[in-house]
């Protein structure tokens, strides 16, 4: 017997199914990830079909039954639907970055209100355009790789315990965390982390304004993360949206 479901849920991918149906990939609120069914929502006049899109986020009802893989909406109302963030090309490149995090590494059906709420909150950052998308994005890589338990090391030397590491070369293993210049000899060096780099990554993990500096340096912050991800998720093959934008650029 199914259960009628009143939740939140970001729309995290939509694809074709059938004649005349979709089918989504949602992270919710109160159910954590999930697939569900829209029936008749490639049809025209299908209101439902419009409004449960990616990267919108919405209040849904669905009818839950545990015995099946793919739930069924019944409804769906806007909570927030982000436009500007659907018409600046490099805003949509970075919080397809977002969602294609959350939709491969996240488990089925494992509820984390924190991430949630991360999400919503990255999104409605992105539309207010008040700081550039790179820099969103890394803010949430940062945040992700801490929910997963890939939390990165950069408080203090691993081998010395030395905690001012902010005017030096520094060494990253992604097993034992962060060495300083005297101690990094000692240690495979997984990545090398200038003292640039290194004042960016510590304004994304606490929060900081980056500064004007540091906007060359989001890349690598951002390649930095994807590398230490792909070490500890042997799986995990890179985050392909922003990829296939810079492959592209580069031809």
């Amino acid at each position: 017997m199914s259960e009628i479901i009143k939740t939140e849920a970001v729309v995290l991918h939509k694809i074709k199914y059938g004649d005349t149906s979709i089918i989504v990939t949602l992270f919710t609120k109160d159910y954590g990830k999930l697939t569900a069914i829209v029936k008749g929502g490639r049809n025209p006049k299908s209101k439902l079909g419009l409004i449960v899109d990616t990267f919108n986020h919405l209040q849904i009802v669905f009818y839950k039954k545990d015995s099946r893989d793919v739930q069924l909406i019944s409804s769906a109302d806007i909570i927030s639907h982000f436009p500007n963030i659907k018409t600046d090309l490099d805003s949509q490149r970075y919080a397809q970055a977002v969602l294609e995090l959350v939709k491969n590494l996240n488990v089925e059906h494992e509820a984390n209100l924190k991430l949630f709420n991360g999400l919503v909150r990255i999104f409605s950052l992105m539309d207010e355009s008040k700081e550039s998308a790179a820099i969103i994005f890394a803010r949430f890589f940062m945040f992700f790789l801490s929910e997963l338990g890939y939390q990165l090391q950069l408080e203090q030397c691993s081998g010395c315990g030395k905690k001012e590491l902010s005017k030096s070369e520094l060494s990253y293993n992604y097993e034992l965390g962060i060495f300083c210049i005297d101690c990094q000899s000692n240690v495979i060096e997984s990545f090398h982390i200038s003292a640039e780099l290194y004042a960016v990554l510590i304004c994304l993990k606490y929060n900081k304004k980056v500064p004007e500096f540091g906007v060359n340096f989001i890349g690598k912050a951002i390649n930095f993360m994807e590398r230490h991800l792909k070490h500890h998720v042997p799986d995990f093959k890179g985050i392909q949206s922003i990829n296939m934008f810079n492959n592209s650029n580069s031809k």
